[in-house]
């Protein structure tokens, strides 16, 4: 009878719903959470009210006494057996837990050996029609109440909760052969063994070992294994730091030596970068899977301590190796990501991550999570760090199917996995697999868990390692030897010991043996780049007509345009026909380019189709057959690359880390990701300034994605003005106080040692250039662009196709090429500017006739700053004063950059005096007013040729 006090709410749906009366009445209830009505006995007699009324009533009472019905909410899933594997612990008043309560619902004890008809939506039965209500009981218990827990009755989709039904509830599916069950026993013997040797010989250092949950190995390998079997030829991982040294050596077959050498404090760093601890580093490895006796290639993506923030990237690198490979339905190219049970309710990236999943320009069609529920975050426990019932809640927005399995149930867990693996190979969509397990240690080796969780601490202490509980039954039942288990540890532990002793033959530690997305071919065999020239990036002419007159059309018959696109396409008609283009022009000879020469360019961000300000327009829209679109890129020639142009969710975070990773798999594509206001690419900070920024000197990955940020302070308040260039040249590493040696190739050599490349074009042509130069150049640095919103339509924001064709390249500054520059020993003051302040200046100093005696330069490149440049320029003009002019405040923009740089290359003599708005705490004003009068005023202080008499420097 133990079965019985369990029934209702263990049971819950699952058995309700499964249930048929073979020849007792039956009612109709349902659960307040669980969806469709099911159907339950009730006695001969009748005259019982429904369950459902039942309980309505008891809400009204006492809404505390009615519980939610859910079977895996009483699971045995936590392995200490001293916490409730949700935070729902409350125990309903209609719980049967003695034979008498059976009355409740009209039933009695006879009942139980009843035989009933099962219905057809369930597999308990196996092979029979029918059982007795005892028995419906147990096969129910056994599948859904014991080590497995399982969440899907969400899912509206009937086929697959069917499928689901049958891989748990089939009689017999979790049996394992010998064979299979000494595979397991293996795979936990080098997980736990591997913790043990790190343990002895580095007790003090931090690892963030897996003890606790060591079967999350076996379980990585079982759905690659399962994966392999199913066709997968390519396999992202990323993770957090726990755990991670052990994945390394045991699912992605790091050499032993390379990883126990990263704890020797002698090993001296090479000179690829600045490098990372061990616990953050990744891995690109192709190599047989044992099991499938197939190639399988294993990347696990490197990845800071910011926790889930290596989600998105994970995702957009894998979307890109599925591209290039052509795999639109990811049968060979899949994602892993393992996580935290703290983090994956607390931080929000999951949460974007998760809608990326099914939109089609993101989609990797199903990645399979799991989570490492350890029930504890650092030293936060679950009541206080999340408000949902289980820390996988976040992942039902997308409809996945949640498997909770207790992690001291080896053989539960492989089975969990390997219906995981299935599940995304039959449904293409995401799978979780929560580990209840435990976290022996502290958060560290070092950290004292017993400060915080005293009670959970001892049970720890007390519990049974589970490579021990399962050695045990297996020795029990025959399947191996107690001789055999201590040969398979002697193994293993001797495979370390020899590597441990090779590790101490290593001298130097070089971070490129770690790289996780080696570009083949790009480089020479040594890594560097296989020339330093930084190539014209000119074009054509007949390429730059035939781009615009494309861009100027459509290329599809009977496609209704609106009227409105038909005056800008004319626009362009009319400019290409001028031979000049604007900034959306310029940007679509770019790309189009770019195209014609096998290079793939993907745009993505919010609104990027038609552009934040209606400028771009590259997906056109039937106005008369709904959802036909057009992207006219796309038929610019016969052999072309593949353009991808998509309007992403409202998410910044998220996707800049997608869009990270997509250009992490190959040198051979623009990637470029587009704020809707530069102002917002702080949502997504933690991309920029651990990957973007500091990626190449922590993990030796090179990177050219593209980030543009509309930027310039045009009254549209403090969120709509700036996109903080102060940040970007803060984090810029080219040094301030060094005084440059002037090389031939100063130029590439600058672009190749800086971290970054940030500019701001003033005109079109340099735009297109830039970005042309970004795919040519022979190696691949991110590119930071302010790009601009009034100079999309400026009239004097236009460039000729002569600033463009071959022969013409970027320039990095554009000096004064007017009256001044002709008679430069007459010039009073020179002007050195950026962006669209440039033509604000340009029409002051018109208006007061001082086009002779102020010259005005262009800074088109502002980091790594343009040495070489600046110094002929201030040479040029030797009895001018010098002043720097911004829009944005003294505090932020780009003066406290540029000020340092400019008084190493004067070598102190000569001052640059600062033009702009004071300091202030918001980017911009609020107020149109103010903004002028702002705006008025230092206008005036630039063309003041007193302005800076008596000041001293």
């Amino acid at each position: 009878m133990s079965q019985l006090r369990l029934l209702p709410s263990r049971l819950g749906v699952q058995a309700a719903r499964l249930l048929a009366a073979h020849d007792v009445p039956v009612f109709g209830w349902r659960s307040r959470s669980s969806g469709p009505p099911a159907t339950f006995p009730s006695s001969k007699g009748g005259g019982g009210s429904s369950y459902m009324e039942e309980m309505y009533f008891a809400w009204l009472e006492n809404p505390q006494s009615v519980h939610k019905i859910r079977g895996h909410h009483v699971a045995q899933l936590d392995p200490l057996g001293i916490l409730d594997a949700d935070l729902d612990s409350f125990v309903p008043s209609d719980l049967i837990t003695t034979i008498d309560k059976l009355a409740f619902y009209d039933l009695q004890e006879a009942d139980l050996d009843k035989e009933f008809q099962l219905p057809t939506t369930t597999f308990i039965g196996g092979s029979e029609n029918t059982l007795s209500l005892r028995e419906i009981i147990r096969r129910l218990e056994n599948t859904y109440c014991q080590h497995i827990g399982l969440e899907f009755m969400f899912i509206n989709d009937v086929e697959q909760c069917q499928w689901i039904r049958q891989k748990f509830e089939t009689p017999g599916v979790m049996q394992f052969s010998s064979e299979e069950k000494r595979t397991l026993l293996a795979r936990l013997v080098r997980s736990m063994r591997f913790e043990d040797f790190l343990a002895r010989k580095w007790s003090s250092e931090k690892r963030f070992g897996l003890e606790g949950c060591e079967v999350m190995i076996p379980a990585l390998k079982t759905i690659i294994d399962k994966s392999s079997e199913m066709g997968i030829e390519n396999v992202i991982l990323g993770m957090p730091h726990r755990g991670r040294l052990n994945v390394l050596a045991n699912v992605i077959r790091k050499d032993l030596e390379q990883i126990f050498c990263q704890f020797d404090p002698k090993l001296e760093a090479a000179d690829e970068g600045s490098g990372d601890v061990k616990y953050h580093l990744g891995m690109y490895h192709e190599r047989i899977n044992r099991v499938t006796n197939r190639n399988i290639t294993l990347s696990l993506v490197a990845n800071p301590s910011h926790l889930e923030a290596v989600d998105p990237v994970v995702q957009g690198k894998t979307k890109a190796e599925q591209f290039y490979r052509g795999d639109a339905q990811g049968k060979k190219v899949m994602s892993i990501l393992v996580h935290g049970d703290a983090a994956f309710a607390g931080q929000g990236v999951v949460y974007e991550t998760f809608h990326l999943s099914d939109l089609p320009s993101y989609t990797t069609n199903g990645t399979v999570h799991v989570v490492v529920n350890n029930q504890i975050g650092f030293t936060t426990d679950p009541r206080m760090a999340r408000s949902s019932p289980y820390p996988t809640d976040v992942a039902r927005v997308v409809n996945a199917p949640i498997f909770h399995v207790n992690a001291d149930d080896p053989e539960a867990v492989i089975y969990v996995c390997s219906v995981a693996a299935e599940w995304r190979n039959t449904f293409n969509k995401d799978v979780v697999v929560d580990l209840v397990c435990y976290r022996r240690r502290g958060h560290n080796e070092m950290d004292e868990p017993m400060f915080t969780q005293p009670l959970m601490y001892k049970q720890i202490h007390r519990q049974v390692p589970v490579l021990k509980k399962y050695a045990d039954k297996l020795i029990a039942e025959g399947t191996v030897t107690l001789q055999e288990f201590e040969e398979e540890i002697a193994k293993y532990d001797r495979i370390c010991e020899e590597a441990y002793g090779r590790s101490k033959d290593k001298k130097i530690l070089h971070i490129k043996h770690w790289l996780d997305s080696p570009w083949p071919g790009f480089f020479n065999v040594d890594g560097e780049p296989k020339s330093m020239t930084c190539p014209a990036t000119g074009i054509p002419e007949d390429m730059l007509t035939h781009i615009g007159s494309m861009a100027s059309s459509v290329p599809l018959e009977d496609f209704k345009i609106h009227t409105g696109l038909s005056r800008i396409l004319r626009g362009r008609a009319d400019m290409t026909k001028n031979r000049t283009v604007d900034w959306a022009l310029a940007e679509y000879m770019a790309f189009g380019s770019l195209l014609k020469e096998g290079i793939h360019v993907r745009l993505s961000g919010q609104d990027v189709e038609r552009g934040t300000f209606s400028h771009r327009h590259h997906v056109l829209h039937d106005q008369e057959v709904d959802r036909r679109t057009c992207v006219p890129m796309n038929h610019l020639w016969p052999d072309q690359a593949p353009y991808t142009v998509c309007n992403s969710s409202l998410s910044e975070y998220g996707v800049l880390g997608f869009e990270l990773g997509y250009a992490m798999a190959s040198p051979n594509a623009l990637v470029l990701w587009e704020a809707q206001f530069g102002d917002f690419h702080n949502t997504a900070q933690c991309i920029i300034d651990q990957f973007i920024s500091t990626g190449q000197a922590k993990w030796v990955r090179h990177n050219g994605i593209v980030l543009l940020l509309p930027h310039g302070m045009e009254g549209m308040g403090p969120e709509h003005s700036s996109a903080r260039p102060e940040r970007f040249l803060q984090m810029s590493n080219d040094d301030s106080d060094a005084y440059p040696a002037f090389t031939k190739d100063f130029e590439v050599s600058q672009l190749y040692d800086c971290n970054w490349i940030v500019v701001n074009c003033s005109t079109p042509a340099n735009y297109f250039h830039v970005l042309r130069r970004q795919i040519l150049l022979p190696f691949r640095k991110p590119l930071i662009i302010f790009t601009p919103k009034s100079l999309l339509r400026h009239p004097e924001a236009k460039s000729s196709f002569d600033q463009m064709v071959s022969g013409t390249s970027f320039q990095r500054v554009i000096p004064e090429d007017g009256a001044a520059a002709r008679a430069p020993e007459r010039v009073r003051r020179l002007i050195f500017c950026t962006g669209k302040v440039y033509y604000d200046l340009v029409k002051e100093r018109s208006s007061q006739g001082l086009e002779e005696k102020v010259a005005i330069t262009r800074l088109e490149q502002i980091s790594p700053f343009p040495f070489d440049l600046i110094k002929q320029e201030a040479e040029k003009y030797p009895g001018a004063e010098l002043a720097w002019c911004q829009e944005e405040h003294k505090n932020m923009g780009y003066y406290d950059y540029i000020s340092p740089r400019f008084m190493t290359i004067l070598r102190r003599a000569r001052p640059i005096w600062y033009v702009g708005r004071d300091p202030a705490a918001a980017p911009a004003t609020g107020n149109r007013n103010t903004h002028l009068v702002s705006l008025k005023k230092f206008l005036d202080t630039a063309f003041n040729l007193q302005a800076f008499e008596g000041k001293t420097f």
